[in-house]
């Protein structure tokens, strides 16, 4: 960890807690800075702010008061889910203060090497897949970020000939300041998150942050078969690395002959890559980029690439039963997910579907339902998926209480070679915390078979 005197003696506000809250505020505090916490929750169910209080850290807890901002704070801090339509950020915006969020703080203490992934779909799996091929390569990598482990908790015990894969969300791009990484992956851009970001171009401008501290000595790996993205980062400084699913390029990654190559140079061939879906191979293409500019070799890249079977809750195969074959894509919290994940399989399907309705419709789903031959549907959007159903005339629609009741629906419909594929196309929030218990709640059924 480096040793930063930024925040010596500085008033810092912290807003919102969760991990990434609590784990900057410790940071800050070993900084020497002088950290208020502020969280919505009432202190006496707070337990996240009842241990900071044990440290010594000021704690606001219950609401967001304005009037916090008269204690003349030089940094906030926020927790990315946080928007920035808050009443308390609007004041701090307003007053000038810098508004951070923790992954410009593990920039700033880091001495690992830094490679920074972000995008719509896709940022887990690449990261996961960098990691280990990383590691395959025999150099230590921490991954880190949105993926589920604190970046400025990383960040503290991370040493200089190491590596730290960081995915990151544009929540989390929004709040950079000088954060730089030697290497930066943008996966893909679509729509998405218009409900915290005030515009489609706010969105696409956090995204493509990820590269606007880049110099020449650095690396920007970009999906090249997306022209409106090559167009949005040619303003970058680093080395532009393009891949394409669809196309042969003089420069960059591709497919081409049932081969992947990188700059002409052939890597591994399609039919011993085990992780399915043709989504993925963008994902694959990216992450060898990555490798290879981090020196990792062939070899270990294809071990990597000829054992990994995917992250868990994004199309993650769970279990073989009496032929079926069981996939857990509890991340699909959107209909782009899920058009990827029935993308992935082209044998008869019985997709279960359904979560938190956001007023959304899921007509766009139409095209991908060919090889559904039922819906196991459930949550608050059960009656829209059900009509979707309707409308692709599919014959066995079966409405459920959750997805428990699911899994055990579709093992009774379906036979010998068929799959059986959770992919909500929703978020969780209706019945669950978030997607990840919604899919430990499938795995666990799926084992009770």
């Amino acid at each position: 960890m480096k040793s930063i005197t930024t925040y010596q003696n500085k008033k810092v506000l912290v807003v919102g807690l969760a991990k990434s809250g609590v784990a900057a505020s410790l940071l800050l505090h070993r900084l020497g800075a002088f950290v208020t916490v502020n969280d919505w929750k009432p202190l006496s169910e707070n337990k996240e702010a009842q241990s900071l209080l044990d440290e010594g850290i000021k704690v606001v807890c219950g609401s967001h008061p304005v009037e916090l901002l008269d204690e003349g704070f030089e940094f906030i801090v926020k927790n990315p889910g946080i928007p920035y339509t808050n009443d308390l950020i609007k004041g701090a915006a307003q007053k000038g203060l810098p508004i951070l969020t923790e992954v410009e703080l593990a920039y700033q203490i880091s001495e690992a090497d830094i490679i920074g992934i972000t995008g719509t779909n896709g940022k887990t799996t690449t990261t996961t897949l960098t990691h280990h091929m990383i590691e395959a390569g025999k150099k230590p990598s921490y991954m880190a970020g949105n993926i589920g482990t604190v970046a400025c908790e990383v960040a503290q015990t991370a040493l200089e000939n190491e590596t730290m894969v960081v995915e990151l969300s544009s929540f989390q791009l929004m709040g950079i300041k000088d954060f730089r990484p030697s290497i930066a992956i943008i996966t893909n851009l679509y729509d998405a998150h218009l409900d915290y970001h005030s515009s489609r171009e706010e969105y696409a401008d956090a995204k493509v942050a990820i590269t606007k501290n880049q110099t020449k000595e650095d690396y920007l790996i970009v999906n090249g078969d997306q022209q409106e993205l090559l167009d949005r980062v040619q303003f970058t400084d680093a080395a532009i690395i393009p891949f394409s699913t669809k196309k042969e390029l003089d420069f960059g990654l591709y497919v081409q002959n049932g081969g992947i190559y990188f700059n002409q140079e052939h890597i591994i061939n399609l039919q011993d890559v085990v992780l399915p879906g043709a989504h993925n191979l963008e994902n694959i293409l990216a992450s060898i980029g990555a490798a290879k500019l981090t020196g990792v070799s062939n070899e270990a890249i294809q071990s990597v690439l000829t054992s990994f079977t995917g992250v868990r809750h994004r199309t993650q195969f769970v279990r073989e039963w009496n032929g079926i074959k069981f996939y857990n894509d509890s991340k699909a919290t959107n209909s782009l997910a899920t058009k990827s994940a029935l993308n992935a399989f082209s044998k008869p399907t019985i997709l279960l579907c359904g979560g938190l309705d956001r007023g959304n419709d899921f007509d766009d789903l139409l095209p991908y339902l060919n090889n559904v031959k039922a819906m196991v549907v459930f949550g608050q959007t059960a009656p829209k998926m059900a009509e979707l159903g309707e409308k692709a005339e599919i014959k066995l629609i079966k409405k459920v209480e959750d997805v428990k009741a699911g899994v055990w629906a579709a093992a009774e419909i379906a036979g010998e070679g068929d799959i059986v594929l959770l992919s909500p196309a929703c978020a969780s929030w209706d019945q669950h915390p978030t997607f990840e218990v919604r899919g430990d709640i499938f795995i666990e059924q799926v084992n009770k078979l």
